[in-house]
C-alpha cells in the first residue's frame, strides 16, 4: 500500500510595511538669479518608484522649464506652500544652501522638520551660522560639496556637473561679447581668420571650454 504524503506549499515571510512612505521634499529655489531645481521629473519618477513620497513646492521647476504637470505625470504631489515642504518633508534635496526666505520671514533652515535630513550644497566652513540652525533642528545633513572627489563618489561629484556647465556657458557669453567669428571663414569676399582664444585653467570648467 502506497501512502501518499502531502507537502504544504513553502510559505514566504512578507516583510512588515512601514507605518508610512518617507516624504521627500524639494522647494523653490529662492536665492537671486538661481534657475536649478535639486529634482527633475524623470528622477522624480524613480523616486517615486523606490517608494519616497515626492512633494515639489508650486513652481520649483519653472526656471528650469519643468512644469508642475510634468512632475505629477511622474508621480510628484505639488504642495503650493514652502513651509509644508520643509516642515512634512523627513528628506529636504536643495541646490543652494538655506537661507533666509523674505517671503515668509523665516530662515529656511528653521523651517526644517526636526529631526529631518538635508542634501544640498551647505560650505559648513563658511557658514558657522547655518550649522548652528541645522544643529538646533536636530538634522543629519549631507553636504554635496564636501563630498570627496573619489572614484567610488564620481556620481556625487555635483561639483564637477556644475563646473562642466559653467565652462561651457562662458565661452556662450564670451563670444557674444567678442562680436566677431570665433571660427574661421572662408567666403567669395575673403577670408576671416580665426579668433585666438585663451582659456585659464584646465580644471573640469577649463577642459569644458576647450572643447567647445
Amino acid at each position: 500500500m502506497t501512502e501518499t504524503l502531502e507537502t504544504k506549499p513553502a510559505t514566504v515571510a512578507t516583510p512588515a510595511r512601514a507605518p508610512g512612505r518617507l516624504k521627500l521634499g524639494v522647494p523653490k529655489e529662492i536665492h537671486p538669479g538661481e534657475r536649478r531645481v535639486a529634482v527633475v521629473p524623470r528622477m522624480a519618477a524613480k523616486l517615486a518608484k523606490l517608494g519616497f513620497d515626492v512633494l515639489i513646492e508650486s513652481g520649483a521647476g519653472n526656471q528650469a522649464a519643468f512644469t508642475d504637470q510634468a512632475y505629477e505625470e511622474a508621480g510628484a504631489r505639488i504642495v503650493p506652500d514652502a513651509a509644508k515642504v520643509w516642515g512634512e518633508a523627513d528628506l529636504v534635496l536643495k541646490v543652494r544652501e538655506p537661507e533666509m526666505n523674505t517671503a515668509l520671514d523665516r530662515h529656511e533652515a528653521d523651517l526644517l522638520k526636526e529631526g529631518a535630513r538635508l542634501i544640498s550644497f551647505v560650505w559648513p566652513a563658511q557658514n558657522k551660522e547655518l550649522l548652528e540652525r541645522l544643529v538646533r533642528r536636530k538634522a543629519t545633513v549631507l553636504a554635496m560639496d564636501a563630498v570627496p572627489r573619489i572614484s567610488r563618489a564620481q556620481k556625487l561629484d555635483a561639483l564637477s556637473a556644475m563646473a562642466n556647465i559653467a565652462g561651457y556657458r562662458a565661452v556662450v557669453e564670451s563670444a557674444a561679447v567678442y562680436g566677431r567669428f570665433l571660427g574661421g571663414q572662408i567666403t567669395a569676399a575673403g577670408s576671416i581668420r580665426p579668433a585666438t582664444v585663451l582659456v585659464l585653467g584646465a580644471g573640469v570648467a577649463g577642459l569644458a571650454a576647450v572643447g567647445c
